[in-house]
Formats: C-alpha cells, sequence, structure tokens
C-alpha cells in the first residue's frame, strides 16, 4: 500500500502544526499556504486528506454564492480528487454553518478549535 498523503491547507495561525503526528503515522504531508495552491496541487495529487479550516462568510465575497472559503475546494476535490477525505478544522461560533458543507462533498470529519493532537490522531487511525 501506498504511503497516505495528507495537504495541510494552513490559511491561518491558528491551524495546528501536527507534522510530527502525521510522520508517525506514516502520512506523507504537503504544506500549502491557500485554496489556490491546494487545487493546482490537486491536479496532479490525489491526496488521501485535506485538513483545512472552515470560515463562514458574514456578508463578504462569500456570502452570495459561497458558504465559506472551502466551497471552491470542495467542487474542485468533485472534479479532481473525489475519494479525498475531508478535515475540517472550525471555530465554534461558526460550528453551525459548517454543516452547510455536506450538500458540495460530504466532510470526513470536523473537528473544533483547539484541536488536540489525540483528536487528530484518533480521526486519522480510524481508516490508515
Amino acid at each position: 500500500m501506498a504511503q497516505p498523503i495528507l495537504i495541510s491547507m494552513i490559511e491561518s495561525p491558528a491551524h495546528p502544526k501536527f507534522s510530527s503526528l502525521y510522520n508517525q503515522l506514516g502520512i506523507k504531508e504537503i504544506q500549502l499556504t491557500s485554496q489556490r495552491k491546494t487545487i493546482s496541487k490537486l491536479k496532479s495529487v490525489q491526496p488521501d486528506f485535506v485538513v483545512a479550516e472552515f470560515f463562514y462568510g458574514y456578508g463578504n465575497n462569500y456570502a452570495g454564492v459561497n458558504i465559506s472559503n472551502l466551497d471552491v475546494l470542495l467542487y474542485s476535490l468533485q472534479k479532481y480528487s473525489r475519494d479525498t477525505k475531508i478535515i475540517v478544522i472550525v471555530d465554534k461560533a461558526e460550528a453551525q454553518y459548517v454543516d452547510k458543507l455536506n450538500d458540495i462533498l460530504p466532510l470526513y470529519s470536523v473537528l473544533t478549535h483547539p484541536v488536540t493532537k489525540q483528536q487528530m490522531q484518533a480521526t486519522l487511525e480510524t481508516v490508515v
């Protein structure tokens, strides 16, 4: 079996840093700093996991058509890597909105800030 690949889409300083955990579990991590870079990478790599933070679109450019910062990424995953498991990290105040993303592509797991190493490990070990 090939080494599992995980993309960490790091768009804020609050994104948890679990590189040592991923390495311990035998998962290759690719760190990318924007949705644009992540979507570009999906054209050449089909990751087993994508870990990304959810930011709800309160009256900004997301609010019209899109729910959040992750909509376009999820549509891209439909096209390039449908089997990728999406792990979303959300602030407790925005947790009520994250379920709407399941209409685009089913989420594998939703974790609420602050995410512990143990929570992430339990999430990943169910399939690794």
